[in-house]
């Protein structure tokens, strides 16, 4: 199950009351020094909210082990550093089913559907001032960055909301208020394709 939706939408929440083993893949942003990070335009400042920020290869090849094996290794990402801080192994038991979560999930439908590896993909939507006000909670709680970035891009993302809802819809994601989600979560584990393989 591929769960996205914009940052601050209540993705973590809807997959913690799942009861699904979870696939974090914010864990999957680049470093703060690869070269390749996207920046803001008119700005030397990185662009943290672009797709390409994200190593989606390595995303999608720790869905397919999980799939494929039932464990994977994902990085340690620290968000306030900009930097991977480790390695862990991520292992989801017996279960048919697991929630592979991010602003940038997405990006990947299409190649998960291609693998047969998709269950199915949630768009979550709460709301701009909602969703905004849960994210500059979170982040400030969490010290994922300074408060003026963080007012910058909040500011940003709840102007862009609806056009980043409209672009994940148009990527195969289905758009859903927290309930659905859960609702489709729990029918999806008598999906056909569980029955044989685990599923994300």
């Amino acid at each position: 199950m591929l769960l996205c939706g914009p940052s601050g939408s209540g993705k973590s929440l809807v997959a913690a009351r799942s009861g699904l083993p979870v696939l974090r893949l914010d864990d999957f942003y680049k470093e703060g020094d690869d070269p390749t990070l996207p920046l803001m335009d008119g700005s030397s400042h990185t662009d943290w909210d672009h797709p390409l920020s994200w190593d989606a290869d390595v995303a999608v090849e720790a869905i397919a082990r999980l799939c494929a094996t039932r464990s994977t290794p994902v990085p340690v990402y620290d968000i306030a550093l900009s930097a991977r801080t480790g390695e862990e192994a991520l292992h989801i038991g017996d279960s048919s089913l697991f929630i592979a979560e991010g602003i940038f999930a997405a990006e990947i439908v299409e190649r998960c559907r291609e693998r047969g590896l998709l269950a199915d993909a949630l768009c979550l939507s709460r709301g701009p001032v909602t969703t905004f006000r849960r994210r500059f909670l979170r982040d400030l709680k969490e010290g994922r960055k300074s408060v003026p970035f963080l007012l910058r891009r909040g500011w940003r993302l709840m102007r862009a909301e609806r056009a980043i809802v409209d672009r994940q819809v148009s990527l195969g994601a289905h758009p859903c208020g927290r309930e659905e989600a859960l609702s489709r979560l729990a029918s999806a584990e008598t999906w056909p394709g569980t029955r044989q393989q685990t599923a994300a």
